[in-house]
């Protein structure tokens, strides 16, 4: 399974980054690629033209494989599935939604398609529409999160599905890598640790924060809109976390967090921002290169499993 991801995607180790909005730009990506992983840009909500700049500045700085991570609920997601066809990126992540409607047009340009899964029935699904692999992704990751952990959706998804699982959630040194491959993964995405790497392009206080976030220091919100976020917390989760049990509606929830992504990640504010990180925050205290990172991982991987990748 392990030689099948460094085949699937042409990469020297099983290792994928998350394709965090805002964080996941053509620095980060390229230098994930060409320290041996699987780079990945974050289209999020961004529209097809600056996409497609991104994935050219990407193949200006490294020829290894890459890929961008679609959120299907996107206003631009037919836009942005156009482009990566038309640019034939290598991979194609998804969230938010079935990407079965693209699926065609991607697998015609020779694109492998991994879309991202919170449970068995999910992940059964994208088996059958023709997809490459499934990314597990547990609800200790930053950001969107499912209800499944990671240690009990992983080895579900992997018995439920022949296609290559890729576990996400909770992994951000050489143990979580091990566990997850115990577990029946085939290889993991990283998000939250890649956030706090020198090429990141993720202001100071941010990868700050992370650094110094505690294993309590994350929060949930949004789980009476549907549509849970795990973050650190600050005084924007204290203010949206006490609306909610206030009974505030959809509206009024949103109003106070357009934007605030943003504001972490570029400004700086990580007071009023949404600072998107997984549980794992609390075992990240420095900030090292991308290189550094997936060879910290992947050597513990490999004591720890006594084999190599």
């Amino acid at each position: 399974m392990q030689a099948t991801i460094k085949e699937l995607f042409g990469i020297e180790y099983p290792v994928m980054q998350g394709g965090m909005a805002w964080v996941a730009e053509h620095h980060l990506a390229a230098a994930v690629s060409k320290a041996g992983g699987l780079g990945i840009l974050g289209a999020a909500n961004a529209p097809a033209d600056v996409v497609r700049k991104e994935i050219q500045a990407v193949r200006e700085i490294t020829d290894r494989p890459f890929g961008v991570n679609v959120m299907l609920l996107s206003p631009y997601a037919a836009e942005v599935a156009q482009v990566v066809a038309e640019e034939k990126v290598p991979v194609v992540t998804t969230g938010a939604g079935n990407p079965g409607k693209f699926l065609k047009t991607w697998k015609e340009a020779g694109i492998k398609v991994v879309p991202v899964v919170a449970s068995t029935a999910q992940a059964k699904m994208m088996q059958r529409s023709g997809v490459d692999a499934v990314i597990a992704e547990g609800c200790e990751s930053g950001g969107h999160i499912g209800q499944s952990t990671t240690m009990t959706l992983v080895p579900q998804v992997a018995d439920a599905v022949d296609i290559p699982v890729i576990a996400a959630g909770g992994i951000a040194d050489g143990r979580g890598m091990a566990a997850a491959f115990m577990l029946g993964a085939a290889g993991v995405q990283i998000g939250t640790r890649f956030c706090a790497s020198t090429e990141c392009i993720c202001h100071d206080n941010y990868k700050e924060r992370i650094c110094k976030a505690k294993d309590i220091d994350s929060a949930v919100t949004g789980q009476s809109t549907g549509h849970p976020i795990r973050s650190l917390r600050n005084q924007m989760t204290r203010t949206y976390l006490k609306l909610e049990e206030e009974g505030a509606g959809f509206e009024e929830l949103e109003k106070l967090t357009v934007g605030s992504l943003r504001n972490a990640v570029i400004d700086g504010d990580v007071t009023n921002g949404t600072v998107m990180a997984g549980q794992i925050a609390g075992m990240i205290s420095d900030i090292k290169s991308c290189e550094e990172i997936i060879k910290m991982i992947t050597t513990e991987a490999e004591r720890l499993l006594g084999r190599t990748f």
